[in-house]
């Protein structure tokens, strides 16, 4: 039985031997672009890749690059529902290693910054906002949360990616 999946580039991404990974931000672009936030519950495609950049506005700028990398295990993983996630401990696990993993190849700390973590419900209220507008109900989790201040239009896929790569290489000051 196989543990591993093809990636978009055509390496195998093993999930039981992470150091033997390639891992490119092109194929964690390529992944993110084509995942889709909510469980795929959104009225329109919103993806992962998208969600990743505005975090990454949203944070200070010493702090944007984590923000970007945030949900950088999701191009592997895929989006799992944080209520879903509570219950599955080994996904949860096999997540955290692979973050890990991730930040080290991208010298990243794998604490993130709490700007991020803020980041992340800052844009999670945007995307309430913008994509349920019709749910009057509450979410716990944005009792206190500071307003988005963009407003959220969803790119198709391939207008994801490029954004992210465009994101990642003003960040990490590496032209092509």
């Amino acid at each position: 039985m196989r543990t591993d999946i093809l990636t978009h580039s055509g390496h195998y991404f093993s999930y039981t031997d992470l150091a033997s990974n390639v891992v490119t931000i092109e194929d964690i672009a390529h992944g993110l672009s084509n995942v889709c936030r909510f469980a795929g519950h959104s009225p329109e495609f919103y993806s992962v890749a998208q969600h990743s950049v505005l975090v990454s506005y949203l944070v200070p700028a010493e702090d944007a690059l984590a923000g970007l990398m945030h949900d950088a295990t999701e191009a592997y993983l895929g989006d799992m529902p944080t209520p879903l996630k509570r219950l599955m401990p080994a996904y949860r696990e096999l997540e955290n290693r692979l973050h890990e993993d991730i930040s080290r190849r991208f010298n990243l700390n794998p604490v993130l910054p709490p700007s991020v973590k803020q980041a992340d419900l800052v844009a999670l209220g945007g995307e309430k906002r913008d994509f349920f507008p019709r749910d009057s109900e509450p979410w716990f989790v944005l009792q206190g949360v500071a307003e988005c201040p963009y407003t959220l239009e969803a790119w198709i896929p391939l207008r994801a990616k490029l954004n992210f790569l465009k994101r990642f290489e003003e960040l990490t000051c590496k032209h092509s």
